[in-house]
């Protein structure tokens, strides 16, 4: 540990972050960089606690807190208050494939643990994380690795988000040829189309892929595993296959007058964003001008406030229907970290003069007029109620209130992956907690489709997990 007293003798400095008003103004990234010499006073916040629990990756009650990747934390922190550059950065990619992607969109799960956070602030995990990465781009410090021998082992990884790239680049780094399969037009998957540019940058996600590609990974785009090529093929043509496709099946929104013209969900809305952006064209779903009703909580329906924002709404109103205090425990991790208005409440209070959340609220119908356009959703107000071991939902009696709306964007969250990849596999989706399907030893399962919708860094946590099986079944090792 390179300063012992370094988190008595320096606060905690957050990279600096536009202001609403200005990053409202554009989609970009909009987070900076500290200056140097005030980086390695934040690496030397880090303590020596004798047990880091930053880097435990532990479950506790609801929650989690630690680094599900295990980073070495200390180890890296030491190095950047050092400005030993080059060391953090193999400490770095030893246990995390993408800390430029971690850096930005990672809740800091780490932060939470944090001992110096008992008493005063958390150290700046993620932004230390950040700057390492950063710097290494930078100063031509990232050069494709490739490996010197090559097994002859051919393995297809369907699906090219987190969980996808992160198996891929495991993979390949032990001198499998590996392909990615990708049935959207860019690879990515949820970093390219379901994250929006402003909190991960699409330049970013390229440059990552580019040195995946000069690696020696090959990507093949519009490839619809499933449907345009058949399981049986792709089982014949490879070794073996690791499915990574995602939980992007949305959660059925059964509320009376939904389907039609003007609802639309989270993800093919974000989509429609990111895209149109990507092709300099106009989106799809565009909420220029028009008063938004947004339902949902999550970071999905944060992006997708933040996003009609950007596209020049008329109004903005977020549906939720848990009460403030259990919204803000859970978004401050359960109490462990101090709640903050995430970053679209607080650009929609700036914009509009107040907080677009409404909570303790549901829409109970999506109301059209004669042409069956969407011009307004009735809402009533909700309490919660102890029940059978879990909490019951009451409505409130006289507290129905109509809300003008011409967008109706839902994020109600996931149900699972599409049934048709694993049908076609014949796998049964009952079975993916176990990792490794049953019916074929050549298939496995990674991230959000195996665990159901989760964080980026649990995803890239679990792409190596199946990385690791897959490569003892083509090595048979035995472990």
């Amino acid at each position: 540990m390179g300063k012992p007293t370094g988190f008595m003798e320096y606060a905690r400095r957050e990279d600096p972050v536009q202001s609403p008003e200005e990053r409202l103004a554009h989609f970009g990234g909009f987070h900076g960089a500290l200056p140097e010499e005030e980086r390695r006073e934040q690496g030397a916040r880090c303590m020596e606690c004798g047990v880091p629990f930053c880097q435990s990756g532990c479950s506790f009650g609801k929650g989690s807190f630690g680094c599900p990747l295990h980073n070495l934390i200390p180890e890296w922190n030491d190095m950047v208050y050092r400005g030993n550059s080059r060391h953090a950065l193999s400490r770095l990619l030893k246990t995390n494939n993408f800390p430029e992607f971690t850096g930005r969109v990672c809740p800091a799960l780490c932060e939470s643990a944090c001992v110096c956070r008992l008493g005063g602030d958390a150290v700046t995990i993620r932004d230390n994380e950040l700057s390492i990465i950063e710097y290494a781009y930078a100063n031509g410090l990232m050069k494709p690795r490739i490996p010197a021998l090559r097994s002859g082992k051919r393995v297809a990884v369907v699906g090219s988000g987190p969980a996808g790239l992160a198996a891929a680049d495991q993979l390949n780094q032990r001198g499998h040829s590996v392909t990615v399969l990708e049935r959207d037009d860019r690879p990515g998957g949820l970093l390219m189309y379901g994250i929006p540019s402003m909190k991960l940058p699409k330049d970013i996600v390229m440059r990552r892929l580019d040195l995946m590609e000069r690696e020696g990974i090959r990507f093949r785009v519009n490839v619809d595993v499933g449907r345009a090529v058949q399981a049986k093929d792709l089982l014949a043509e490879y070794d073996c296959v690791v499915l990574c496709c995602g939980a992007g099946k949305a959660r059925p929104y059964q509320v009376k007058g939904v389907e039609g013209p003007g609802a639309v969900y989270a993800l093919p809305y974000l989509r429609s964003a990111s895209k149109a952006l990507l092709d300099r064209a106009l989106p799809i779903y565009d909420a220029l001008n028009r008063r938004v009703v947004v339902v949902g909580a999550g970071d999905t329906s944060a992006d997708c406030v933040a996003t009609a924002l950007r596209q020049g709404c008329a109004s903005v109103t977020q549906v939720i229907r848990k009460s403030q205090t259990a919204i803000e425990r859970k978004e401050g991790l359960w109490g462990l970290m101090p709640y903050k208005p995430d970053y679209a409440e607080e650009e929609a209070t700036v914009r509009f003069g107040h907080s677009p959340r409404r909570y303790d609220t549901v829409i109970k119908e999506v109301l059209r007029d004669e042409k069956g356009a969407l011009n307004a959703v009735l809402t009533a107000k909700v309490t919660w109620k102890k029940g059978n071991g879990r909490p019951v939902m009451e409505e409130v009696q006289g507290s129905e209130e109509t809300i003008p709306a011409d967008m109706l964007i839902i994020a109600s969250g996931f149900s699972g992956c599409e049934d048709y990849v694993p049908d076609g596999f014949g796998l049964d989706v009952r079975d993916f907690g176990s990792g490794c399907d049953t019916v074929n030893e050549r298939v496995f399962v990674a991230g959000d489709m195996r665990t159901g919708a989760s964080l980026v860094v649990n995803a890239i946590a679990d792409g190596r997990r199946a990385a690791r099986l897959a490569d003892s079944y083509l090595m048979r090792y035995v472990e």
